[in-house]
């Protein structure tokens, strides 16, 4: 895996680990990047503090744009000035947490309604 200063991963090392690592994401402008639809600006909001959450949990901190349904998080090292392991590995866990759908793992937690009334995130799977 090809390195350049301090940690940050050369552009063709990023873009072939997102390919493997995590699709929905991209890299535009020196970040990777990835934008979260929602149903509502009462989903934005939940995924905005969720992520916020991760962030400030990991003290890793990524910039973010949203809007009545959608949010857009950009992760990119601040220190390093670059993408870092830091960055796939808070990717990682956004896209876990944010993604998560009870439903489809059986057990107690049967997920949210299909009912538009109660509709949180639009799951890309």
């Amino acid at each position: 895996m090809a390195e350049a200063r301090e940690g940050v991963l050369d552009d063709e090392t990023v873009v072939s680990r997102l390919k493997a690592e995590l699709p929905e994401w991209r890299l535009e402008d020196g970040w990777i990047r990835r934008t979260y639809k929602t149903a509502s600006w009462k989903g934005t909001l939940m995924v905005i503090n969720t992520v916020g959450h991760l962030a400030e949990a990991a003290w890793h901190h990524p910039d973010l744009t949203a809007s009545y349904a959608w949010v857009e998080v950009r992760l990119m090292n601040h220190a390093a000035k670059g993408i870092t392991e830091k960055d796939f590995s808070l990717a990682r866990k956004i896209e876990e947490v944010v993604g998560w759908q009870p439903g489809l793992e059986g057990g107690g937690l049967e997920g949210t309604p299909t009912d538009a009334r109660f509709a949180y995130i639009k799951y890309d799977k």
